[in-house]
């Protein structure tokens, strides 16, 4: 069978929500025959497996997601408030990121860390590349004189971390105000690192 980009990219949309609520153990192939109308013959004449629909569903779900943040960051001129635009994102996407199953990094990370390599590794890369551009960031920020000299990869992890185990906590308990208050809290702590 030929492969269609049409059909791939079909696929893919289709399913990427699926992928990131019920993981790639939990989503069957009825799922995505469901989901995408096509029959297991046509999803499987698109892609080798459900291991390559699962993460061509996840770069999907990450590309999304990546794209709204830098176009926020994008429209600022100095390290605070792209860093504040980055909070920002959070505090006003968080319904639409938790009615779509959560984050995709978290949601994909603690569903492949032992089982799918494939899975993992990409997770792996886009952690990185969240940590790169927050200390970009940062760094730019520092030879602008625009904030202190701090450990900007301590940093950068902190952020990550806090973010995303907020948005597990928030989600899970259904408290969005963990979410919300370490972000205030977040806020705070990047406040802090302006050159008077």
């Amino acid at each position: 069978m030929v492969r269609s980009d049409k059909t791939r990219q079909l696929i893919i949309e289709k399913t990427a929500r699926i992928f990131n609520k019920k993981g790639y153990t939990g989503t069957y192939l009825s799922d995505l025959t469901i989901a995408t109308g096509l029959t297991k013959g046509s999803i499987y004449g698109n892609f080798k497996d459900k291991n390559e629909v699962a993460l061509e569903a996840f770069k999907y779900n990450y590309k999304f997601q990546t794209k709204q943040i830098l176009n926020k960051i994008e429209q600022e001129n100095n390290a605070i408030d792209k860093l504040i635009a980055f909070l920002n994102h959070y505090r006003t996407s968080f319904k639409p990121i938790f009615k779509n199953g959560g984050c995709a990094i978290l949601n994909t990370a603690v569903d492949a860390d032992d089982g799918n390599d494939l899975l993992n590794k990409e997770v792996i890369k886009t952690i990185h590349n969240w940590h790169q551009k927050i200390v970009e960031i940062l760094t730019e920020g520092i030879s602008k004189n625009e904030i202190k000299k701090i450990d900007v990869t301590q940093q950068s992890y902190r952020i990550i971390a806090m973010i995303e185990g907020s948005i597990l906590l928030a989600k899970t308990l259904n408290i969005p105000e963990i979410l919300l208050n370490n972000i205030d809290y977040l806020e705070a702590e990047i406040l802090q690192l302006k050159r008077e």
